[in-house]
């Protein structure tokens, strides 16, 4: 699998994604500046975690103008792979290219810490090799993590297989308790209408090797490897 990270100014998570892709696929991801206007041949393209911009505005509302943005939309417009974590989700939904928007965390506080999450759909790129419903463990760092949408918009998500993970308690119960920042219907990440854009807050770059306390996130990457 070839993949190209974007980084912006005030990404911060760029070495744990590549590290992470080179633990799934063996090839270096390439690092792409947001002020270029192209993208290489790459299979993945991943917007990563960070504060582009010093989160000024809204998050990711800037970076989502950025000039290489229109490359990244048509890449994923040809069928290609996108993933946005935590900063990266937030352009997304800002782009478009997902629906929904990030508000503050419910409880208004920054929040870093491990979450459970539990895997709603294996029918997808990014997560064929988990098993339905299996429990996954991996960090979330962010402010701005609470996920709205319209009810009817959540409808059609849900209907259409598109949440793909969800927060949830160590044993898989979805809960309010376990939901880390107030989204709704405990929304962790989605998937685009053609199921190739994944966004979301989680960080699973960060649970890929035993060293970072476990493998929990690798799953996704080796699945999207697998894809390509």
């Amino acid at each position: 699998m070839k993949s190209a990270i974007i980084l912006f100014p005030g990404t911060n998570r760029e070495r744990d994604m590549a590290a992470a892709l080179k633990r799934a696929s063996g090839n270096d991801a390439q690092i792409v500046w947001h002020g270029e206007t192209d993208l290489p041949d790459v299979d993945l393209v991943v917007l990563p975690g960070g504060f582009s911009y010093g989160d000024y505005l809204r998050c990711g509302a800037i970076a989502a103008r950025s000039p290489i943005m229109p490359a990244v939309m048509a890449h994923a417009e040809r069928g290609g792979y996108v993933l946005g974590v935590c900063n990266g989700f937030q352009m997304l939904t800002e782009t478009g290219l997902l629906p929904g928007a990030l508000m503050r965390n419910a409880s208004l506080k920054f929040i870093c810490r491990d979450v459970h999450l539990k895997i709603e759909n294996t029918q997808t790129p990014f997560t064929s090799a988990y098993q339905p419903g299996q429990v996954i463990r991996v960090p979330v760092a962010h402010g701005d993590g609470n996920y709205f949408a319209e009810s009817e918009t959540l409808d059609r998500l849900e209907g259409d297989g598109r949440v793909v993970l969800r927060y949830c308690d160590e044993k898989g119960a979805i809960t309010d308790e376990a939901n880390c920042n107030g989204s709704q219907r405990n929304i962790a990440g989605i998937l685009n209408e053609s199921g190739n854009v994944l966004g979301m807050m989680p960080h699973p770059e960060d649970m890929t090797d035993e060293r970072q306390g476990g493998l929990d996130g690798l799953g996704l990457f080796s699945s999207v490897a697998s894809a390509a």
